[in-house]
């Protein structure tokens, strides 16, 4: 088994454990380059909303979108976006990836500005 499949299988248990709290779920990816966090519906229907290292408004704030700095200011975005939508409670799905990191920092960044896990 290769790292990503080994990644999907964490992903995949996690997310039976998230559908069963019934909640918006706060779904991360990353990339070597980016780093990119959408708040999902409890249903899964729809996407509330996103952000991103790729939106031009995160881009001006980092020197290299890559690292914990980046994912710092994608924390503390996706956190104010969540409270305009209305959400202040999420299920955090780290999508296989270890809680290590930029992960952990970007989970670090939406606690302190507001989202509760």
């Amino acid at each position: 088994m290769d790292s990503k499949q080994a990644r999907l299988r964490r992903a995949k248990k996690t997310r039976a454990k998230i559908s069963d709290l019934n909640m918006p779920r706060l779904c991360v990816n990353k990339t070597s380059k980016h780093i990119y966090v959408q708040l999902i519906s409890a249903d899964g229907a729809s996407v509330l909303a996103s952000s991103s290292t790729v939106q031009a408004d995160v881009k001006s704030q980092v020197k290299y979108t890559g690292n914990k700095e980046a994912a710092i200011v994608v924390g503390k975005s996706i956190a104010e976006k969540a409270k305009s939508a209305g959400v202040t409670k999420v299920a955090f799905d780290r999508s296989g990836f270890k809680y290590h990191g930029r992960v952990q920092v970007l989970a670090d960044a939406a606690r302190e500005n507001g989202l509760e896990f």
